[in-house]
């Protein structure tokens, strides 16, 4: 969309807060903005000069505005964080954080279980959480059990069957971990009070839960029942020294959520601490894709509406290196020069730093910047462990992909002397499959592939890596044998979870050491295969089926579908177009191919 093209359109833009969205000719949602005045901003758009080639990219796509009216900026500000996380569109900050994370549910029953899970159920019952680490929720548990003891057993604990006597108590109650509920050794409130410490436990509140047991201490000592006074002591001495471990900076702190921010070229990484009662309950750090010209405080500002949202933040303070843009003013932003505060924002910075190093580390290997000598070991390596007869320094790996059935599409990767040549990367659109069949696929495009090298007598790689398996590798085999190529270039299988190692006709696979450079670099072949093919296969989908039916129809290129959706908008109205007013678009032999496709050559 031009400038002038736009100030047509200005005059209907509400001078109001909202969302607004730019869509492309065929449909694609691009971009989704927030805005005080919706008018002003959007027309900022069109009226300055951008340094950024993707903002400028974005601006020449335009092709439709729509916008939503809000009654506030914070409206503006939500709506915009949930549509750019449900459908991602392509020029909008990417949050690369998409685990599930685990909750501790205090099940709606009698007397209540407490347990780890993933899945967040509408059935009434309490879940604390999410929290960053199942490994750490376990111990968690563990931890509470020591100090409140809880039924664990599943049974049906209703008033009257605890009344008809039912039940018997098992062995975790002459261990001391359960005070017996099934017999009606425990009432209800008792059970009660315990499950409030467990709140109290997880949300950092360890003075209440301490006064409670000096409580009970006193309580059994006034009644002579020193041995279990005695027992309780341990408890607090127990919780004492986790409290001192736990307190990071001060007791006097209240609930405040803790915010870093590391930007890198087209990466940000955002640490967040959750501070509750001076103890740090929660840590995270996630990475985010940035697109345009987002600034660090743009970027702070996407990233803490979503961490403040899955992860519940109750907290009405946040500190942070920097103000930022942020809508809800009840929230306090707290910007520290020093004291307390500021040793809790350097220990963010510290964490944020430290995951980006850890990130880098753990990437599978990069012979970047490494000596001749350095990536012919990693080669010669990989050649001594999978018998190679000659030093694989031209490797190429394919791999297949497809979404819920739809769109199949297949990529190929080439490395060279351990690094990646991105300019002889393919995408291939699959041509001559019905449907989704992986395998069918596979021999397509390694039949393709390999024809165009023996085609134009271009060098053959030393190894190709077909990921998926047994059965892939077969597949991608009949297109080899097929082309006489049998012998000519050695052709592995990688199994998709194992990291296994298959040649053709073997039973026995072949798993590389774990902390071998040569296992690393298979590993990075292999990311990058996926992370290339999943980049294709995102811009298939973003098109949407208005692009994939004209794919399939051999003899149309790119050029020709983009003419024709231009003209006539969608592939419903081009299947209605008569061949003469599409041979007057793109002439009289392709406008045929098109009309026969879509009747069936009738």
């Amino acid at each position: 969309m031009t400038s002038e093209q736009f100030q047509k359109i200005a005059h209907t833009l509400p001078l109001q807060p909202g969302i607004y969205k730019y869509y492309d000719a065929g449909g694609t949602l691009l971009y989704v903005g927030k805005a005080k005045e919706l008018r002003k901003r959007v027309s900022s758009y069109f009226s300055k000069t951008f340094t950024s080639y993707k903002t400028h990219e974005l601006v020449q796509r335009i092709h439709r505005i729509e916008f939503t009216i809000v009654d506030t900026e914070q409206d503006a500000f939500l709506l915009e964080n949930s549509l750019i996380k449900e459908y991602q569109p392509r020029y909008n900050i990417n949050l690369k954080d998409d685990k599930t994370y685990p909750y501790i549910v205090i099940k709606k029953e009698p007397f209540p279980r407490i347990f780890l899970t993933r899945k967040k159920l509408n059935d009434g019952s309490e879940y604390l959480g999410p929290f960053t680490s199942a490994g750490k929720v376990r111990d968690l548990i563990s931890f509470i059990k020591q100090y409140v003891p809880l039924r664990t057993c599943k049974l049906n604990l209703s008033e009257q069957n605890i009344s008809k006597g039912k039940f018997k108590v098992c062995l975790e109650y002459h261990l001391g971990n359960c005070k017996g509920p099934c017999e009606g050794l425990q009432s209800a409130s008792d059970y009660q009070e315990g499950l409030q410490q467990v709140r109290n436990i997880l949300k950092g509140n360890l003075g209440s839960v301490i006064q409670h047991f000096k409580a009970e201490m006193q309580q059994l000592s006034a009644d002579l029942s020193f041995e279990k006074a005695e027992e309780v002591k341990k408890k607090i001495t127990h919780l004492e020294n986790y409290r001192s471990r736990s307190v990071i900076v001060s007791s006097h702190l209240s609930n405040i959520d803790v915010f870093s921010i590391l930007k890198d070229d087209n990466w940000a990484y955002v640490n967040y601490l959750m501070v509750q009662n001076g103890t740090i309950v929660q840590t995270h750090t996630i990475p985010l894709e940035t697109k345009l010209e987002e600034s660090e405080e743009e970027v702070l500002g996407f990233a803490i509406a979503n961490l403040r949202a899955d992860f519940n933040s109750p907290a009405h303070e946040m500190i942070l290196p920097f103000p930022i843009d942020y809508p809800d003013k009840e929230v306090i932003q707290t910007i520290p020069k020093g004291g307390d505060k500021k040793k809790l924002l350097d220990l963010s910075v510290k964490n944020v730093t430290y995951f980006k190093a850890e990130l880098h580390k753990k990437k599978v290997l990069h012979l970047e910047g490494k000596t001749d000598r350095e990536k012919k070991k990693v080669l010669y390596e990989l050649q001594e462990y999978l018998q190679l007869p000659e030093v694989p320094d031209h490797i190429e790996c394919f791999d297949n992909s497809n979404f819920q059935g739809s769109y199949p599409v297949s990529a190929m990767v080439l490395f060279r002397d351990g690094l990646p040549s991105n300019k002889e990367y393919r995408h291939y659109n699959i041509k001559t499959v019905s449907g989704i069949n992986d395998f069918a696929s596979m021999t397509e495009v390694v039949y393709r592939r390999y024809k165009r090298l023996l085609d134009e007598s271009s060098p053959l790689p030393k190894l190709v890596i077909i990921d998926g398996g047994k059965g892939q590798l077969s597949a991608a085999m009949e297109s080899i044998r097929k082309l006489g190529l049998s012998g000519k270039m050695v052709v592995v299988g990688l199994a998709k979870n194992e990291e296994e190692l298959f040649f053709p006709g073997d039973s026995q696979s072949i798993k590389l050491p774990w902390d071998s450079d040569s296992l690393k670099l298979v590993r990075r072949i292999r990311d990058e295969v996926h992370r290339f093919g999943i980049s294709f296969h995102r811009n298939k989908r973003s098109k949407g089926t208005f692009t994939n039916e004209l794919e399939q129809i051999s003899g149309i290129g790119d050029q020709t579908i983009q003419q024709l959706l231009r003209k006539f908008k969608s592939v419903k109205k081009i299947k209605e177009t008569s061949e003469e007013d599409l041979a007057k678009e793109i002439g009289i032999s392709r406008a045929k191919l098109i009309r026969n496709h879509f009747t069936g050559g009738v």
